[in-house]
């Protein structure tokens, strides 16, 4: 826990750098993420107040024992709403400029403290300073990605070799989310997508009571949180035998995968990494069956900044954390994605995943 004070304390002493050149006095935080990032604080309920010389995290008598143990920050547990407290404190340390995250906070908390703030004091919209942050992960934050990566895979690949036709699609998904808790996960980073058939051409299917049949696709994205960390991937089944037409569209999606992770380094744009995986479907005619972005950043949450996407201009830069996952869905047949968490270095780029790519027979 020490080395981990540092970096939140190190964070929030950026934050209080900052403040004068953004011309305000203090920032308040009230979502759980960037509330985690500066502070280390893991309860739902919590506000942080940043000023030049402190940090103070309100939050509620449940979170008593847990916020010491969990942050550096001064602490202040209230009884009742946490906005009261909050302007008290405005008020008490003479406060006048205050920023807050517009699109993070809920409007009944703005509206709270908007309706009890001390004369003088205002709220000033900060909109994505601490994403600005986060974007680029520490040494400490890309091994905590890592080792969600890896229990990720794990449990991928202690639960496939049960799969067998007429499993379903919600068996499979219940018992993948089983096994990465059991290695180590706290939770799945996001509803475990199963796919089978002619549904996994809908990119984001949810798992229903319907049956894997030999002869079809099986689309199986999944990932993990632990440590606070988000790891993501997608991998493709097959009961029997493919025909022609299946390994036809599965080569175009891997060839375009990897022709995007080829273009992933530091100064390229999100737009030409996104751009390198389009182009390879389009000679295979399935650019227009490729209805999402390549990919994304992960973290502290499963979908950040960049989105690798056609009008994202964002210049990748070493120690961004994204994924890279085109697909290809065809109505009538299935759809073929395949997703990597992929970690930008100095030199281009390292893929984390460590699970095989090729389409596996079942």
């Amino acid at each position: 826990m020490p080395a981990a004070n540092n970096e939140f304390k190190s964070r929030r002493d950026t934050i209080a750098a900052g403040l004068a050149e953004r011309k305000l006095d203090a920032l308040l935080v009230a979502f759980s993420p960037n509330l985690r990032y500066l502070s280390g604080f893991t309860g739902s309920n919590g506000n942080l107040l940043v000023t030049r010389e402190r940090s103070i995290l309100f939050t509620d008598p449940r979170y008593q024992i847990q916020s010491a143990q969990e942050t550096t920050c001064k602490i202040r547990i209230v009884k009742g709403p946490l906005a009261v407290a909050v302007n008290a404190a405005i008020g008490k340390l003479g406060l006048r400029r205050i920023g807050y995250e517009p699109a993070r906070m809920s409007c009944d908390l703005l509206e709270s403290l908007k309706s009890k703030l001390p004369m003088k004091a205002s709220l000033e919209p900060a909109a994505g300073w601490i994403e600005e942050l986060r974007i680029v992960k520490s040494a400490a934050e890309i091994d905590r990605i890592r080792r969600s990566v890896e229990t990720n895979s794990t449990a991928f690949e202690r639960t496939v070799t049960r799969v067998k036709a007429g499993m379903k699609e919600s068996d499979l998904a219940a018992e993948l989310e089983y096994r990465m808790r059991r290695l180590g996960a706290e939770k799945a980073s996001f509803e475990t997508i199963v796919a089978s058939g002619v549904r996994s051409a809908l990119p984001h299917a949810q798992p229903t009571a319907a049956r894997l049949k030999t002869g079809g696709l099986v689309l199986v994205d999944m990932g993990a949180i632990q440590e606070g960390y988000a790891s993501d991937m997608t991998r493709m089944l097959f009961m029997g035998t493919p025909g022609a037409k299946v390994k036809r569209t599965y080569r175009a999606v891997l060839e375009a995968q990897l022709a995007a992770i080829d273009a992933v380094r530091p100064g390229a744009s999100a737009t030409r990494v996104d751009r390198a995986a389009r182009e390879v479907l389009k000679g295979y005619g399935l650019d227009k069956a490729f209805v999402h972005s390549t990919g994304h950043g992960l973290g502290l949450e499963i979908h950040e900044p960049p989105r690798i996407g056609k009008r994202d201009k964002t210049k990748l830069q070493a120690g961004m954390a994204i994924t890279i996952e085109p697909g290809v869905y065809l109505e009538g047949f299935g759809g073929v994605r395949i997703e990597d968490t992929v970690v930008v270095t100095e030199s281009g780029c390292e893929v984390l995943t460590p699970t095989s790519k090729k389409l596996r027979l079942l």
